[in-house]
């Protein structure tokens, strides 16, 4: 999950050939769709950090049956969508919201479980997967940190045929705001957090966005030829029947 991947990297980074850890201060990140306001000082710094991807595959043709937005509203397709395998549980909210519960992280002497709730929306034009809110459940002086980052991220994604050829794309968005006031960040200039933070998550987000569409293809199909396998199993089934 590309989410789960960035506070992965953030738990440190480089300034001047010296490694330094954003946490814990910027550990236990809980996230509320962008809506959420970090509560800060005047005087807090904040970094705003962004990445976006565009990113298009060609969809595989089987002659009309089980198209991809019959996949994607299948609870298959929803568990492809989110990366279920990757997870240590995986629980359905309510009207198409999820709580995802990723294995512990072990930062330094303190050990944290990403715990994240997505919206999943898919209609039969398109398919929107957003964040709705993320926290690191662990130790006390992470959780204390919750109030101090917040971020929106989506995927939009779409299909279309071009020249009888069907194509899926995928449009993600990701937008961080962390308050500095760790050292040496709050020495330095917020430009100086922003300029690698941006580059360290747009290479983040180039790299995961074709990886993901990759194992949904794959996930697709597969699900497809389970489907035909059904069929046929259900189809003797009836002619031993009569």
């Amino acid at each position: 999950m590309v989410m789960v991947t960035v506070m992965k990297m953030m738990a440190s980074t480089s300034v001047g050939g010296q490694s330094y850890s954003w946490l814990p201060s910027f550990a236990s990140p809980k996230f509320t769709g962008g809506t959420r306001k970090i509560i800060l000082g005047s005087n807090a710094k904040i970094a705003n950090l962004s990445a976006s991807r565009k990113e298009r595959i060609k969809l595989p043709d089987y002659d009309g049956s089980y198209h991809i937005s019959d996949f994607l509203r299948h609870p298959s397709g929803v568990e492809s969508m989110l990366n279920t395998s990757a997870l240590h549980s995986f629980q359905f909210l309510h009207h198409n919201t999820y709580r995802c519960t990723l294995p512990k992280i072990q930062l330094f002497n303190f050990e944290a479980a990403p715990v994240i709730d997505l919206r999943v929306t898919p209609t039969n034009q398109d398919c929107i997967v957003e964040l709705l809110s993320c926290k690191f459940e662990g130790s006390e002086i992470m959780e204390r940190q919750n109030d101090h980052f917040s971020a929106f991220m989506s995927n939009h994604m779409t299909w279309s045929t071009n020249d009888s050829e069907s194509f899926l794309e995928a449009n993600v968005k990701l937008n961080l705001s962390l308050e500095i006031y760790t050292r040496p960040f709050t020495l330095l200039p917020t430009s100086a957090v922003e300029g690698p933070g941006n580059i360290m998550i747009q290479a983040l987000v180039d790299r995961l966005v074709p990886l993901l569409l990759q194992q949904l293809l794959q996930d697709y199909d597969e699900w497809v030829h389970q489907k035909a396998v059904d069929f046929s199993l259900q189809k003797k089934k009836a002619e031993d029947f009569s």
